[in-house]
């Protein structure tokens, strides 16, 4: 009889975790976040199936760390990168993109996360394990996507409402390093 109440309970839970529209089948909500800037506001979800990337994301976002990054490099019909911590008190015309936290992140590829419009991607130097920036991510622009990038840059995520900020952002005047003319900065807060 106790055999029975147990696996009636485990069913339960199961059923329950695989109805639940805000989780995945492991039972983990998805994490949400805004991206601030003076063009408007992105909000987006963070992939479960790419935990590291989620994880080192929500660790940044929460210590503030993106607070005043600059998103500094803009590139229509493509997207726009930011994260690098250099930019935060950049000078004008200051060329940008190499800086990091120290640390680089393992690829979490997935062939069934794309570079559709809107993904969010984590950046990367080349190297042969492909592992991402520490904090470096970009945001794809076109509706198009930019799928030539699949299986070789890890999605982590993707912006829901906001789109159009991601184009105010990719027009705007840049240098010859596709550096923004004038500073876009950005916050970056986890909705809990």
């Amino acid at each position: 009889m106790k055999k029975i109440v147990f696996l009636s309970f485990i069913l339960f839970l199961m059923m329950n975790v695989a109805s639940n529209g805000q989780g995945t089948a492991t039972g983990q909500k998805q994490v949400k976040f805004v991206i601030h800037t003076d063009f408007g506001d992105m909000k987006g979800i963070l992939y479960n199936e790419t935990p590291q990337h989620r994880d080192n994301f929500v660790k940044l976002a929460k210590a503030k760390f993106y607070d005043g990054l600059l998103f500094h490099r803009v590139i229509m019909d493509f997207m726009i990168q930011g994260g690098d911590p250099l930019s935060k008190n950049a000078k004008p015309g200051q060329a940008l993109g190499m800086g990091d936290p120290g640390y680089t992140i393992p690829a979490e590829f997935n062939p069934a996360l794309k570079h559709k419009r809107g993904a969010l991607a984590a950046a990367r130097t080349e190297n042969p394990e492909k592992k991402s920036s520490g904090s470096q991510f970009y945001i794809v622009q076109p509706s198009k996507g930019a799928h030539f990038l699949d299986m070789n840059y890890t999605v982590f995520g993707e912006i829901t409402d906001g789109l159009e900020v991601i184009d105010k952002i990719a027009s705007a005047p840049k240098d010859a390093n596709d550096r923004p003319l004038k500073d876009i900065k950005m916050t970056v807060k986890i909705v809990e």
